[in-house]
């Protein structure tokens, strides 16, 4: 399996969008973020703060409020009150261009493996001379050159997975949004996609992922945000996290009691 490239060097050889050059969207900030429907209170944030480094693991039980949180910060939803921040600016085009996000369930194209990671590509306008080039390296990547004209619809659950990563990070975004990636897969598939996503972090990429497994925050993590009851309770790196939670809830879920 071919290694990611390191972003510099990726933009010069394929001929992306130069986002080295231009000021970074991290830190990705908010404050006093509020979600609620029907006058339900969802989701409450005073403050967070992500910074580029390793990655980052939203964990908590279950309605806890993570997934609405990564769709809030990725810009599908919109918050009642409250501001998310990329490098001190609101979302816009430009910064949207250098996000991505890979779904629970993956949602690929009615087209064949190649043709939805060079979508991808052409979206994220690099150049028709350099995609056949990155294209391929991308199959090599997930293990697809045998498959690239198969319909990505007839590939396994575990496979449209790794096709929906390889696609979310063709054009080396800087900030990947994961939510439960791997949740439902098997071990084998779950290797497979741990091993990108680990690639894609140390090629420059900040990866924020939901799950619920600690194992994987173990080994993917750097740092831990906690989520109980829609707000944030905890965060710290992920070792200390683990060996010294600050919160009852944050214990009781780490000692696989129910949390309430």
């Amino acid at each position: 399996m071919l290694d990611l490239p390191v972003r510099d060097a990726a933009l010069r050889r394929d001929g992306f969008r130069r986002n080295a050059v231009l000021p970074s969207i991290l830190p990705l900030a908010v404050e006093d973020l509020s979600y609620a429907v029907a006058d339900k209170q969802l989701l409450q944030v005073e403050r967070l703060e992500i910074r580029a480094g390793g990655p980052t693991a939203f964990m908590g039980p279950n309605g806890a409020g993570k997934s609405m949180l990564l769709r809030l910060l990725h810009g599908l939803i919109e918050p009642n009150a409250g501001s998310v921040r990329y490098g001190g600016r609101t979302m816009d085009a430009s910064i949207r261009r250098r996000q991505a996000m890979v779904f629970q369930r993956p949602v690929l194209l009615r087209r064949s493996v190649a043709a939805n990671i060079d979508y991808a590509l052409r979206a994220g306008g690099v150049a028709r001379a350099h995609r056949s080039d990155r294209l391929a390296e991308l199959l090599g990547l997930g293990a697809f050159a045998a498959q690239a004209r198969q319909p990505a619809r007839t590939l396994s659950g575990g496979e449209q997975q790794r096709l929906a990563l390889i696609r979310a990070i063709a054009c080396q975004p800087e900030i990947l949004f994961l939510d439960e990636p791997t949740s439902s897969l098997d071990p084998a598939a779950t290797q497979m996609i741990e091993n990108l996503v680990l690639q894609s972090a140390r090629a420059g990429t900040k990866i924020v992922l939901v799950t619920h497994d600690l194992g994987q925050a173990r080994r993917l993590a750097d740092e831990v945000v906690f989520l109980h009851r829609g707000r944030v309770i905890e965060q710290a790196s992920a070792s200390r996290f683990v060996e010294r939670p600050q919160s009852r809830p944050a214990r009781d879920f780490l000692a696989g009691k129910l949390v309430l």
